[in-house]
């Protein structure tokens, strides 16, 4: 049976269940609805990332070329939509600043530059057809629209979106913001966000808090 392959628009498939490359780390709950598009997670949201089954087969640019690999790190509660793509290293051997952005062979080995670690933190949720360009951090709670061109760092609770994608609106206030990062709901037992759901299906950050103060 294919695990990648969706029949329907309401189906999803959560991270754990799907990934076998050792270089993507995704936390519990996190899942990509690929229905759409057609895509795999591994190869298809996830781009020129060395470390699915395929690509090990064929060459080691660790062992070969002393290339340190960046990550995907991918926390809990992370919403993928249809179409997403993730770009990891398909622009490491490009270099803007050299006469030619042509990647020769020759020079591959030693043009390689990692651009860090991607970072979707717990709760983000990424829009239809977005694209996460290399080394971006997302952070907790963000909202990424559909069809951004996410360049730079989101700051937690941001809701941004365009090309290049720019901040659209702030989900809450700074303190409450605070507030959320501090119960960081998110690493709760599933047992207590169960207990929590209505409250999280709310605004009421102050509830949330009051639930956590008094939950047994």
């Amino acid at each position: 049976m294919n695990q990648n392959l969706y029949h329907h628009w309401s189906e999803t498939k959560y991270l754990k269940d799907i990934v076998t490359n050792p270089l993507i780390e995704v936390g519990d709950y996190s899942y990509f609805s690929g229905y759409y598009d057609h895509q795999s997670f591994e190869d298809g949201c996830v781009r020129y990332h060395w470390g699915d089954d395929h690509s090990r087969a064929l060459f080691d640019p660790q062992a070969e070329f002393g290339w340190q690999l960046d990550r995907l790190i991918i926390g809990r509660y992370v919403c993928i939509a249809s179409g997403v793509v993730i770009l990891m290293g398909g622009n490491h051997n490009h270099h803007p600043d050299w006469i030619s952005a042509y990647p020769f062979p020759e020079q591959i080995a030693t043009s390689y530059e990692p651009k860090g670690n991607t970072i979707i933190e717990d709760g983000a949720w990424i829009g239809m057809r977005a694209m996460i360009m290399p080394g971006v951090h997302i952070g907790q709670g963000a909202i990424i629209a559909a069809g951004a061109v996410v360049v730079k760092d989101v700051p937690a609770y941001t809701i941004v979106g365009g090309n290049p994608a720019h901040v659209l609106k702030q989900r809450f206030t700074e303190s409450e913001v605070e507030l959320l990062q501090a119960l960081d709901w998110y690493q709760w037992p599933i047992e207590k966000v169960q207990a929590a759901q209505s409250i999280l299906a709310s605004h009421s950050v102050a509830a949330l808090k009051q639930f956590d103060q008094t939950y047994q």
